[in-house]
Protein backbone atom coordinates (compact mmCIF):
# COMPACT_ATOMS: atom_id res chain seq x y z
CA UNK A 1 0.00 0.00 0.00
CA UNK A 2 1.30 3.45 -0.91
CA UNK A 3 2.02 5.60 2.11
CA UNK A 4 0.19 8.93 2.60
CA UNK A 5 3.56 10.72 2.64
CA UNK A 6 4.45 9.43 -0.82
CA UNK A 7 1.00 10.41 -2.19
CA UNK A 8 1.41 13.98 -0.88
CA UNK A 9 4.92 14.20 -2.34
CA UNK A 10 3.72 12.96 -5.71
CA UNK A 11 0.85 15.44 -5.67
CA UNK A 12 3.21 18.30 -4.86
CA UNK A 13 5.44 17.41 -7.81
CA UNK A 14 2.43 17.40 -10.13
CA UNK A 15 1.27 20.75 -8.81
CA UNK A 16 4.73 22.26 -9.25
CA UNK A 17 4.92 20.89 -12.77
CA UNK A 18 1.57 22.45 -13.65
CA UNK A 19 2.62 25.81 -12.18
CA UNK A 20 5.89 25.65 -14.11
CA UNK A 21 4.08 25.01 -17.38
CA UNK A 22 1.66 27.88 -16.73
CA UNK A 23 4.46 30.30 -15.88
CA UNK A 24 6.52 29.29 -18.89
CA UNK A 25 3.49 29.71 -21.09
CA UNK A 26 2.80 33.16 -19.68
CA UNK A 27 6.43 34.17 -20.19
CA UNK A 28 6.40 32.90 -23.75
CA UNK A 29 3.17 34.80 -24.45
CA UNK A 30 4.61 38.02 -23.01
CA UNK A 31 7.72 37.60 -25.14
CA UNK A 32 5.72 36.81 -28.27
CA UNK A 33 3.31 39.73 -27.70
CA UNK A 34 5.29 42.42 -25.88
CA UNK A 35 3.08 45.35 -26.88
CA UNK A 36 0.16 46.84 -25.04
CA UNK A 37 -2.05 49.94 -25.29
CA UNK A 38 -4.22 51.12 -22.41
CA UNK A 39 -6.19 54.17 -21.41
CA UNK A 40 -6.54 55.41 -17.85
CA UNK A 41 -8.65 58.53 -17.36
CA UNK A 42 -7.07 61.21 -19.58
CA UNK A 43 -3.88 59.34 -20.50
CA UNK A 44 -3.16 56.76 -23.19
CA UNK A 45 -0.07 54.61 -22.65
CA UNK A 46 1.81 52.51 -25.20
CA UNK A 47 4.27 49.91 -23.91
CA UNK A 48 6.98 47.77 -25.46
CA UNK A 49 7.97 45.24 -22.79
CA UNK A 50 11.02 43.96 -24.68
CA UNK A 51 12.74 47.34 -24.79
CA UNK A 52 11.18 48.50 -21.49
CA UNK A 53 9.77 51.58 -23.24
CA UNK A 54 6.56 53.34 -22.19
CA UNK A 55 5.06 56.33 -24.02
CA UNK A 56 2.31 58.43 -22.41
CA UNK A 57 -0.01 60.69 -24.43
CA UNK A 58 -2.57 63.25 -23.29
CA UNK A 59 -5.12 63.58 -26.14
CA UNK A 60 -7.16 66.20 -24.27
CA UNK A 61 -4.29 68.69 -24.14
CA UNK A 62 -2.98 69.10 -27.66
CA UNK A 63 -2.61 65.35 -28.11
CA UNK A 64 0.86 65.81 -26.62
CA UNK A 65 3.10 62.83 -25.91
CA UNK A 66 4.44 64.03 -22.57
CA UNK A 67 6.56 61.06 -21.50
CA UNK A 68 8.80 58.49 -23.14
CA UNK A 69 10.59 56.36 -20.59
CA UNK A 70 13.28 53.88 -21.59
CA UNK A 71 14.24 51.50 -18.78
CA UNK A 72 12.97 54.14 -16.38
CA UNK A 73 14.91 57.01 -17.98
CA UNK A 74 12.80 59.95 -19.22
CA UNK A 75 13.88 61.20 -22.66
CA UNK A 76 11.24 63.95 -23.01
CA UNK A 77 11.30 67.22 -21.09
CA UNK A 78 8.01 67.79 -19.27
CA UNK A 79 8.51 70.16 -16.31
CA UNK A 80 5.27 69.36 -14.48
CA UNK A 81 4.57 67.40 -11.34
CA UNK A 82 1.28 65.94 -12.51
CA UNK A 83 -1.20 65.75 -15.36
CA UNK A 84 -3.50 68.01 -13.37
CA UNK A 85 -0.82 70.69 -13.06
CA UNK A 86 -0.12 70.49 -16.79
CA UNK A 87 -3.82 70.79 -17.64
CA UNK A 88 -4.14 73.86 -15.42
CA UNK A 89 -1.32 75.77 -17.20
CA UNK A 90 -0.22 73.87 -20.31
CA UNK A 91 2.85 74.96 -22.24
CA UNK A 92 5.25 73.68 -24.85
CA UNK A 93 6.84 70.46 -23.61
CA UNK A 94 7.00 66.77 -24.54
CA UNK A 95 6.11 66.38 -28.25
CA UNK A 96 3.63 69.11 -29.21
CA UNK A 97 2.02 69.35 -32.65
CA UNK A 98 2.35 72.87 -34.04
CA UNK A 99 -0.18 74.21 -36.54
CA UNK A 100 -1.65 75.40 -38.74
CA UNK A 101 1.81 76.89 -39.10
CA UNK A 102 5.01 76.19 -37.18
CA UNK A 103 7.39 78.84 -35.89
CA UNK A 104 7.17 82.51 -36.96
CA UNK A 105 5.39 84.53 -39.58
CA UNK A 106 6.79 87.92 -40.55
CA UNK A 107 3.43 89.71 -40.26
CA UNK A 108 -0.07 89.27 -38.89
CA UNK A 109 -1.16 87.52 -42.07
CA UNK A 110 -0.23 84.64 -44.35
CA UNK A 111 -0.32 84.05 -48.10
CA UNK A 112 -1.88 81.17 -50.00
CA UNK A 113 -2.54 80.80 -53.71
CA UNK A 114 -1.41 84.37 -54.29
CA UNK A 115 -3.89 85.83 -51.81
CA UNK A 116 -3.18 87.55 -48.51
CA UNK A 117 -5.18 86.35 -45.49
CA UNK A 118 -4.98 88.85 -42.58
CA UNK A 119 -5.57 87.54 -39.07
CA UNK A 120 -8.37 88.82 -36.87
CA UNK A 121 -6.32 89.82 -33.86
CA UNK A 122 -9.45 90.52 -31.78
CA UNK A 123 -10.32 86.81 -31.56
CA UNK A 124 -7.38 86.33 -29.20
CA UNK A 125 -6.02 83.00 -30.42
CA UNK A 126 -3.18 84.77 -32.27
CA UNK A 127 -1.01 87.37 -30.57
CA UNK A 128 2.01 89.53 -31.28
CA UNK A 129 3.45 91.41 -34.23
CA UNK A 130 5.34 88.26 -35.20
CA UNK A 131 2.77 85.45 -34.71
CA UNK A 132 4.38 82.18 -33.64
CA UNK A 133 3.35 78.51 -33.56
CA UNK A 134 -0.26 78.91 -34.64
CA UNK A 135 -2.98 78.15 -32.09
CA UNK A 136 -3.40 74.37 -31.88
CA UNK A 137 -0.62 73.34 -29.49
CA UNK A 138 -2.67 72.71 -26.33
CA UNK A 139 -6.23 72.56 -27.70
CA UNK A 140 -8.81 70.14 -26.26
CA UNK A 141 -10.54 69.13 -29.53
CA UNK A 142 -8.58 65.96 -30.39
CA UNK A 143 -10.67 62.78 -30.40
CA UNK A 144 -9.17 59.31 -29.98
CA UNK A 145 -10.42 57.12 -32.83
CA UNK A 146 -8.33 54.01 -32.13
CA UNK A 147 -5.85 52.64 -29.63
CA UNK A 148 -4.68 49.10 -30.05
CA UNK A 149 -1.79 46.67 -29.90
CA UNK A 150 -0.83 43.47 -31.66
CA UNK A 151 2.24 41.27 -31.92
CA UNK A 152 4.05 43.93 -34.00
CA UNK A 153 3.38 47.30 -32.29
CA UNK A 154 1.17 49.44 -30.06
CA UNK A 155 -0.49 52.60 -31.36
CA UNK A 156 -3.05 55.33 -30.80
CA UNK A 157 -4.68 57.46 -33.50
CA UNK A 158 -6.46 60.74 -32.77
CA UNK A 159 -8.31 63.09 -35.09
CA UNK A 160 -8.60 66.87 -35.09
CA UNK A 161 -11.51 68.22 -37.16
CA UNK A 162 -10.21 71.71 -37.76
CA UNK A 163 -13.17 72.70 -39.94
CA UNK A 164 -15.63 72.45 -37.03
CA UNK A 165 -14.13 75.43 -35.16
CA UNK A 166 -15.32 78.84 -36.48
CA UNK A 167 -12.57 80.76 -34.65
CA UNK A 168 -9.93 78.58 -36.28
CA UNK A 169 -11.48 78.79 -39.74
CA UNK A 170 -11.59 82.60 -39.41
CA UNK A 171 -7.80 82.64 -39.07
CA UNK A 172 -6.91 79.80 -41.47
CA UNK A 173 -9.85 79.39 -43.87
CA UNK A 174 -9.02 75.93 -45.19
CA UNK A 175 -11.33 73.14 -44.09
CA UNK A 176 -9.20 70.17 -43.16
CA UNK A 177 -8.76 67.24 -40.80
CA UNK A 178 -5.58 66.11 -39.06
CA UNK A 179 -4.96 62.53 -37.95
CA UNK A 180 -2.01 61.85 -35.71
CA UNK A 181 -0.77 58.34 -34.88
CA UNK A 182 1.80 57.49 -32.23
CA UNK A 183 3.18 54.00 -32.88
CA UNK A 184 5.68 52.19 -30.64
CA UNK A 185 7.63 49.38 -32.29
CA UNK A 186 10.97 47.78 -31.42
CA UNK A 187 11.70 50.52 -28.91
CA UNK A 188 11.23 53.24 -31.55
CA UNK A 189 8.40 55.79 -31.53
CA UNK A 190 6.91 56.78 -34.88
CA UNK A 191 4.86 59.99 -35.03
CA UNK A 192 2.73 59.91 -38.20
CA UNK A 193 0.66 62.84 -39.45
CA UNK A 194 -2.01 62.83 -42.16
CA UNK A 195 -3.82 65.97 -43.27
CA UNK A 196 -6.89 65.82 -45.52
CA UNK A 197 -7.87 69.01 -47.36
CA UNK A 198 -11.64 69.38 -47.75
CA UNK A 199 -11.35 72.88 -49.20
CA UNK A 200 -11.99 73.91 -52.80
CA UNK A 201 -8.47 75.41 -53.07
CA UNK A 202 -4.96 74.05 -52.46
CA UNK A 203 -3.95 74.32 -48.80
CA UNK A 204 -0.36 75.21 -47.87
CA UNK A 205 1.37 72.82 -45.48
CA UNK A 206 3.31 74.67 -42.80
CA UNK A 207 2.90 72.38 -39.78
CA UNK A 208 5.64 71.01 -37.58
CA UNK A 209 6.48 69.45 -34.23
CA UNK A 210 8.44 70.86 -31.31
CA UNK A 211 9.87 67.87 -29.35
CA UNK A 212 11.84 68.56 -26.18
CA UNK A 213 14.55 65.94 -25.66
CA UNK A 214 16.86 65.21 -22.75
CA UNK A 215 19.49 62.67 -21.76
CA UNK A 216 19.91 61.44 -18.20
CA UNK A 217 23.47 60.12 -18.21
CA UNK A 218 25.17 63.53 -18.48
CA UNK A 219 24.45 67.29 -18.40
CA UNK A 220 23.81 69.39 -21.50
CA UNK A 221 27.42 70.61 -21.46
CA UNK A 222 28.58 67.05 -22.23
CA UNK A 223 26.15 66.37 -25.09
CA UNK A 224 27.14 66.35 -28.74
CA UNK A 225 24.94 66.99 -31.76
CA UNK A 226 25.06 65.35 -35.19
CA UNK A 227 23.22 67.49 -37.76
CA UNK A 228 22.12 65.91 -41.02
CA UNK A 229 21.46 69.19 -42.87
CA UNK A 230 23.58 71.05 -45.42
CA UNK A 231 22.02 74.53 -45.46
CA UNK A 232 21.71 77.12 -42.69
CA UNK A 233 19.20 79.97 -43.13
CA UNK A 234 20.31 83.42 -41.97
CA UNK A 235 17.82 85.20 -39.72
CA UNK A 236 16.77 88.83 -39.38
CA UNK A 237 16.64 90.36 -35.87
CA UNK A 238 12.99 89.23 -35.62
CA UNK A 239 14.16 85.62 -36.08
CA UNK A 240 12.56 85.26 -39.51
CA UNK A 241 14.76 83.98 -42.39
CA UNK A 242 15.98 86.71 -44.71
CA UNK A 243 16.10 84.36 -47.69
CA UNK A 244 19.90 84.23 -47.54
CA UNK A 245 21.62 80.94 -46.78
CA UNK A 246 25.05 79.55 -46.05
CA UNK A 247 26.58 76.13 -45.65
CA UNK A 248 25.84 74.52 -42.29
CA UNK A 249 29.57 74.00 -42.02
CA UNK A 250 29.96 77.71 -41.26
CA UNK A 251 28.07 77.29 -38.00
CA UNK A 252 29.09 73.65 -37.45
CA UNK A 253 32.65 72.94 -38.64
CA UNK A 254 32.08 69.42 -37.33
CA UNK A 255 28.43 68.58 -38.08
CA UNK A 256 28.88 64.97 -36.97
CA UNK A 257 29.99 65.73 -33.43
CA UNK A 258 29.37 69.33 -32.35
CA UNK A 259 29.84 69.93 -28.62
CA UNK A 260 26.58 71.50 -27.47
CA UNK A 261 28.32 73.54 -24.78
CA UNK A 262 29.79 75.67 -27.58
CA UNK A 263 26.36 76.62 -28.93
CA UNK A 264 23.36 78.82 -28.17
CA UNK A 265 20.98 77.62 -30.86
CA UNK A 266 17.70 78.77 -32.35
CA UNK A 267 18.50 78.01 -35.99
CA UNK A 268 16.78 76.87 -39.19
CA UNK A 269 18.22 74.26 -41.55
CA UNK A 270 17.24 72.64 -44.85
CA UNK A 271 18.74 70.46 -47.60
CA UNK A 272 18.50 67.51 -45.25
CA UNK A 273 20.82 64.57 -45.91
CA UNK A 274 18.73 61.50 -46.72
CA UNK A 275 19.42 57.78 -46.56
CA UNK A 276 18.15 55.18 -49.03
CA UNK A 277 14.70 55.32 -47.37
CA UNK A 278 14.50 59.09 -47.69
CA UNK A 279 15.05 59.69 -43.99
CA UNK A 280 17.26 62.44 -42.58
CA UNK A 281 18.68 61.79 -39.12
CA UNK A 282 19.69 64.24 -36.39
CA UNK A 283 21.24 62.85 -33.21
CA UNK A 284 22.07 63.98 -29.70
CA UNK A 285 24.58 61.92 -27.72
CA UNK A 286 25.58 61.86 -24.08
CA UNK A 287 28.01 59.66 -22.15
CA UNK A 288 26.43 56.44 -23.45
CA UNK A 289 22.85 57.41 -24.25
CA UNK A 290 21.81 58.51 -27.73
CA UNK A 291 18.63 59.76 -29.38
CA UNK A 292 18.28 59.58 -33.16
CA UNK A 293 15.48 61.67 -34.70
CA UNK A 294 14.75 60.60 -38.27
CA UNK A 295 12.61 62.79 -40.57
CA UNK A 296 10.66 61.46 -43.54
CA UNK A 297 11.01 63.19 -46.94
CA UNK A 298 8.00 65.52 -46.55
CA UNK A 299 9.64 67.13 -43.53
CA UNK A 300 11.82 69.50 -45.53
CA UNK A 301 13.38 71.50 -42.70
CA UNK A 302 14.50 71.24 -39.11
CA UNK A 303 14.82 73.86 -36.38
CA UNK A 304 17.31 73.20 -33.59
CA UNK A 305 16.57 75.08 -30.40
CA UNK A 306 19.05 74.59 -27.57
CA UNK A 307 19.47 77.79 -25.52
CA UNK A 308 22.72 77.86 -23.56
CA UNK A 309 22.27 78.10 -19.76
CA UNK A 310 24.89 80.86 -19.68
CA UNK A 311 23.59 82.69 -22.77
CA UNK A 312 26.80 82.14 -24.68
CA UNK A 313 27.99 80.24 -27.71
CA UNK A 314 27.48 80.23 -31.47
CA UNK A 315 24.01 80.38 -32.94
CA UNK A 316 20.94 82.60 -33.27
CA UNK A 317 19.31 82.19 -29.83
CA UNK A 318 20.14 85.73 -28.70
CA UNK A 319 19.63 87.37 -32.08
CA UNK A 320 17.23 90.27 -31.56
CA UNK A 321 17.12 90.41 -27.78
CA UNK A 322 13.52 91.66 -27.69
CA UNK A 323 12.17 88.91 -29.96
CA UNK A 324 10.74 85.69 -28.47
CA UNK A 325 12.78 82.55 -29.07
CA UNK A 326 12.03 80.71 -32.31
CA UNK A 327 11.70 77.61 -30.21
CA UNK A 328 8.80 79.25 -28.39
CA UNK A 329 9.95 78.45 -24.86
CA UNK A 330 7.63 78.73 -21.90
CA UNK A 331 7.28 82.14 -20.35
CA UNK A 332 9.39 82.58 -17.24
CA UNK A 333 11.81 79.87 -18.23
CA UNK A 334 15.02 80.03 -16.20
CA UNK A 335 18.57 79.11 -17.01
CA UNK A 336 18.21 76.02 -14.82
CA UNK A 337 15.48 74.78 -17.18
CA UNK A 338 17.80 74.54 -20.18
CA UNK A 339 19.02 70.97 -19.88
CA UNK A 340 17.24 70.02 -23.13
CA UNK A 341 17.44 70.22 -26.90
CA UNK A 342 14.58 70.65 -29.36
CA UNK A 343 15.00 69.00 -32.75
CA UNK A 344 11.91 70.20 -34.60
CA UNK A 345 10.62 68.47 -37.77
CA UNK A 346 9.05 71.07 -40.06
CA UNK A 347 7.17 70.73 -43.35
CA UNK A 348 8.91 73.94 -44.48
CA UNK A 349 11.27 76.54 -43.09
CA UNK A 350 10.16 79.28 -40.73
CA UNK A 351 7.77 81.70 -42.51
CA UNK A 352 7.58 79.32 -45.48
CA UNK A 353 4.13 80.50 -46.63
CA UNK A 354 5.14 84.16 -46.79
CA UNK A 355 8.67 83.65 -48.08
CA UNK A 356 7.26 81.53 -50.91
CA UNK A 357 4.97 84.42 -51.90
CA UNK A 358 8.03 86.71 -51.99
CA UNK A 359 9.98 84.26 -54.15
CA UNK A 360 12.54 83.51 -51.42
CA UNK A 361 11.55 79.90 -50.75
CA UNK A 362 10.82 77.24 -53.35
CA UNK A 363 9.88 74.14 -51.33
CA UNK A 364 6.46 75.11 -49.97
CA UNK A 365 4.15 72.09 -50.10
CA UNK A 366 0.41 72.26 -50.77
CA UNK A 367 -2.46 69.78 -50.59
CA UNK A 368 -4.81 69.78 -53.60
CA UNK A 369 -8.58 69.96 -53.00
CA UNK A 370 -9.71 66.56 -51.76
CA UNK A 371 -6.11 65.42 -51.37
CA UNK A 372 -3.97 64.37 -48.41
CA UNK A 373 -0.49 65.02 -47.11
CA UNK A 374 1.26 62.60 -44.80
CA UNK A 375 4.62 62.05 -43.21
CA UNK A 376 6.36 60.53 -40.17
CA UNK A 377 9.30 61.14 -37.95
CA UNK A 378 10.88 58.57 -35.66
CA UNK A 379 12.56 58.76 -32.25
CA UNK A 380 15.06 55.97 -31.63
CA UNK A 381 16.78 55.76 -28.21
CA UNK A 382 19.91 53.64 -27.70
CA UNK A 383 22.55 53.11 -25.03
CA UNK A 384 20.07 53.07 -22.13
Amino acid sequence: MTSPTRIASSGSRIALAVISVVLCGATATAWAQPYSARRTADVVQLEDARSATVVSILPGVGNIAFSMKVKGHEVLRWPYESVEQFKSRPGLSGIPFVGPWANRLDEQAFYANGKRYPFDMDIGNIRGAIPIHGFLTTNDKWQVVEFESDEASAWVTSRLEFFRQPAWMKQWPFAHTVELTYRLKNGELEVHTQIANASAEPMPVAIGFHPYFQLTDSPRSAWTLALGAKTHWLLAPNKVPTGETESSAVLFPDRRSAVLDDYDLDDVFSDLERDANGRATMSVMGKSQRLDVALGPNFRSVVVWAPHPENRGRGSQNLGATAPAAGGGNAGQTQQDRNFICIEPMAGITDAVNLAQKGRYSELQTIPPGGTWQESFWIRPSGF
